[in-house]
């Protein structure tokens, strides 16, 4: 018999395709890849006999698995990792100072490492939400990765640090729309862009930082170009006072009341959100993205994630920023995610192995709108997939009877640098270890220097003086 020629034939896997309910292990699995798509899974016995590959992978002891979902991340506060931590007020006390002195070229530097480090560890979608800069959607086209982009605006002044706490935010209707129409611009040009690897939401910032007019234009506009909309929901006490006293009601009513609560809003954190308020969000089809590390760092809090699942809703994981999270990896997130349940609820059984990593494969794409496309290995969908060495210290031994271990391993004990390979849309973006597609050291550099020169800035500026980390300086603790 004839064997049908493809692009990559990969075999001898432990293969998870997340098809079904579970993880949909197959045993000495197999994948037929030809161009982006997989064109067939099943044991390598059945696919070698029918199939022969122009590249043939052979994965032995290795996992292979859907590539993982970063749902939402701000890529360009990689270069501020490690300067935020460990304080009560998180954003005005220890961040501002940084985000202050932000340029475009601390930007891309930021976006470069954080997409090495997440691609390096497993990650092959990043929902990135930014201000959009020059070079943005540019370098996620480069390395090779898929990427949901969500252009970032809100309607703040450019001069609002007379605000002080409790007062209603000051809103500045012609930065609002000019912010607005940027973002609807870029988000309609790179939407399909990079031969569909590149799609876009509207990343408004947060329902508390737009006025009334804005939101209502931003949705109908969402709606008119068939775009989902990436907003921070109920995400702390802030944003709750602020729609209090501007509307008498709490962040989900409001947004309720105003028509955002769809299938076509990804609702981040809902952290402040009570648990009939999580639910209601959940039964609206609204899909959430959770951040365990960075809201577990930043407000000492778990994300209600069990909650809306319980209520029929999809989550996905994200792991927010590295002045928050320090790290941009979604091993990190699908560990905490468990970890931080099973503890809040007092229950081992809570939020298992296998749930979390559907959240970071399936699950999360449901979250996201993609499920049709990525987010499971099967006939007909792009070949998004990485490859775990199995054989690392700490995911050893393997066991497979009675019990197999492999789920719970490659949740509670990977840690990333054991992803041996990556491929996105049939193309390998790294390959034992090895990044292909830019230049990786170039890349570390350029973030050093670009942090370094961040820093100077922040230093010759007086604020940096009331950074509460400071005392903790002075005293030699850092």
């Amino acid at each position: 018999m004839n064997k049908k020629q493809v692009d990559t034939l990969l075999i001898h896997a432990h293969l998870f395709t997340m098809q079904g309910n579970g993880v949909g292990y197959i045993a000495d699995g197999a994948i037929a890849v030809q161009g982006s798509q997989i064109v067939a899974v099943d044991s390598t016995e059945a696919l070698l006999s029918h199939f022969e590959g122009n590249k043939t992978i052979n994965a032995v002891n290795c996992a292979v698995l859907p590539g993982l979902i970063d749902a939402h991340i701000h890529t360009t506060c990689a270069i501020l990792r490690g300067v935020a931590q460990d304080v009560t007020n998180w954003l005005m006390d220890a961040t501002i100072p940084y985000a202050l002195q932000m340029t475009p070229a601390v930007n891309i530097a930021g976006t470069r490492l954080s997409v090495l480090e997440g691609l390096k560890a497993g990650t092959t979608t990043f929902g990135d939400s930014e201000t959009p800069y020059p070079l943005w959607g540019e370098f996620f086209d480069e390395i090779g990765v898929r990427a949901i982009l969500s252009p970032a605006f809100n309607a703040f002044p450019l001069e609002w640090s007379a605000w002080k706490e409790g007062d209603l935010y000051p809103f500045d209707m012609k930065a609002g729309r000019r912010g607005m129409e940027e973002a609807v611009d870029f988000a309609c040009a790179w939407n399909g862009a990079a031969e569909g690897r590149i799609t876009t939401m509207l990343g408004l910032q947060a329902a508390d930082m737009l006025p009334l007019e804005i939101l209502h234009a931003a949705k109908e506009i969402a709606q008119r170009e068939g775009l989902m909309l990436h907003i921070h929901v109920a995400q702390g006490d802030r944003e709750t006072k602020q729609i209090v006293k501007r509307y008498g009601k709490r962040p989900i009513a409001f947004l309720a009341e105003i028509g955002y609560l769809d299938e076509q809003l990804l609702a981040v954190h809902l952290t402040d959100a009570t648990d009939e308020e999580v639910i209601q969000v959940a039964k609206s089809g609204t899909g959430m993205a959770l951040c365990s590390g960075a809201i577990g760092i930043i407000d000492g809090l778990v994300p209600p994630a069990h909650v809306f699942r319980q209520a029929g809703g999809s989550v996905a994981l994200g792991s927010d920023q590295a002045c928050g999270n320090n790290c941009c990896n979604i091993f990190n997130e699908m560990k905490l995610t468990a970890l931080f349940n099973k503890i809040k609820y007092h229950d081992p059984t809570i939020m298992p192995a296998w749930e979390v990593l559907r959240m970071a494969t399936i699950e999360g794409t449901q979250a996201i709108g993609l499920d049709h496309k990525i987010g499971s290995l099967q006939v007909g969908k792009e070949a998004d997939l990485i490859l775990i060495d199995l054989s690392s210290p700490n995911l050893s031994p393997t066991l497979l009877n009675p019990i197999r271990n492999l789920v719970p391993n490659l949740v509670y004990a990977a840690s990333g640098h054991e992803v041996k390979s990556v491929m996105v849309a049939g193309k390998l973006l790294v390959e034992d270890y090895q990044v292909l597609t830019v230049d990786e050291s170039a890349i570390l550099a350029e973030a050093q220097v670009q942090a370094q020169q961040l820093c100077q800035r922040v230093t010759a500026d007086p604020i940096h003086k009331k950074m509460v980390l400071m005392e903790a300086m002075a005293k030699g603790k850092l």
